[in-house]
């Protein structure tokens, strides 16, 4: 199959650059898919950092320390962006208007200002795609519930819950770093970092909160500089948000959570629906089952486990009988994107990545989720606004 080449920059060349690079040199597992991306240049503020994509990429041309330097790049079409929130902003801003198709981390700036002014780019510049940067979803499970949900399966929703734990912060020894720090992270805490992961499906099944009722715990205090000296630890560890959803034909509540001090979990996303005629969930602790119970009035209450297909939204060469993991969900999104850049509403599959769209949406939950703490008090969502 001939394949369209997407000539890449990445810009931040710390864990998630790395990720990209490992998917991108997996390309080859992917069977039905007419385009791929190369990473060409590579940036990041500390030049060291940038070693080991010379080392391992023999695609990569060009070095930068600078960004805005890669922007003038006119053989770059896209860019992956990952840095600290706080310099969302502006450079989100400049490859938008550089004419560059990105996708960002998440959460698309530090604070609701500054996604504005990044939905405003977007807006200025329709004909680039940009996109949020949200794994999880492409589990074969997770697909499951996605095709569940389009048919309407679950009859009336009586609730919803979906979160995004791990546990890495217990450990008080461990040195502070940028997430820790309100000026580089943002207020919202683990919320920004790990939110729009659980906000995905939620918005894009038209599953808006209506109000927000907050429980942000700060756990650790302080934690070690690295230099023999303890600092303050200033974000939110763990945030559980209450909501309630209104579609128009139901209600029902809906509780977001967003932990970073959940012991026990290395690092788990899951998403529960219950309803009147069908009920599912699917997590990451099990990664190849998806749980659901059909219901019947007056039959049997049973749940189901039933092992998942290593079968995602984009065909591999891997047998259904193996084990998808948190690498073949990043090479799944990717694909996506890749696609879309290529086929825009023609794409091979219709689950695409998180818009910039959903992302804003987050914001709106989190900048409640934020007021909702300081009064105490239920805050309603306004999305008309």
């Amino acid at each position: 199959m001939n394949r369209t080449i997407i000539r890449f920059g990445v810009i931040g060349c710390g864990l998630m650059g790395k990720e990209f690079a490992s998917a991108a040199a997996r390309w080859c597992h992917l069977t039905q898919i007419d385009s791929e991306p190369r990473i060409i240049a590579v940036c990041d503020a500390n030049p060291a950092a940038t070693q080991w994509f010379q080392d391992n990429l023999s695609s990569v041309e060009a070095t930068y320390t600078d960004y805005r330097e890669m922007l003038a790049n006119p053989n770059i079409d896209a860019i992956y962006c990952a840095v600290p929130h706080n310099l969302h902003a502006q450079i989100y801003m400049d490859i938008i208007e550089s004419g560059k198709h990105l996708l960002g981390e998440k959460p698309f700036g530090i604070d609701q200002a500054a996604n504005k002014l990044i939905m405003e780019a977007i807006e200025r510049n329709p004909n680039v795609i940009v996109r949020c940067s949200s794994e999880f979803p492409f589990f074969p499970g997770v697909q499951q519930i996605v095709q569940w949900v389009a048919e309407n399966k679950f009859g009336k929703i009586i609730e919803v819950e979906a979160g995004f734990w791990h546990s890495s912060d217990l450990d008080p020894t461990k040195p502070i770093n940028w997430k820790r720090r309100n000026a580089t992270n943002g207020e919202y805490g683990c919320m920004g970092d790990l939110g729009m992961h659980v906000l995905h499906l939620p918005l894009r099944f038209g599953w808006k909160p209506n109000t927000v009722r907050a429980l942000l715990s700060q756990i650790v205090s302080e934690r070690p500089d690295g230099k023999g000296d303890r600092v303050p630890c200033e974000t939110w560890d763990n945030a559980i948000l209450a909501c309630e959803v209104d579609t128009g034909d139901q209600q029902f509540p809906m509780v977001l959570s967003t932990k970073r001090i959940a012991p026990g979990h290395a690092n788990t996303w899951f998403i529960r629906i219950m309803g009147t005629e069908f009920s599912a969930e699917f997590t990451t602790k099990n990664p190849k089952q998806v749980s659901s119970l059909p219901y019947n009035p007056g039959g049997v209450q049973s749940w189901h486990q039933t092992d998942a297909p290593y079968k995602s939204a984009y065909g591999t060469i891997t047998g259904a009988i193996f084990e998808f993991g948190f690498s073949d969900s990043i090479l799944q999104m990717w694909a996506a994107f890749c696609d879309e850049i290529t086929n825009l509403k023609e794409m091979a599959q219709p689950f695409y990545c998180a818009t910039p769209e959903e992302a804003a949406s987050s914001h709106q939950v989190f900048t409640a989720a934020l007021e909702s703490n300081r009064t105490s008090q239920t805050i309603a969502l306004h999305w008309e606004e």
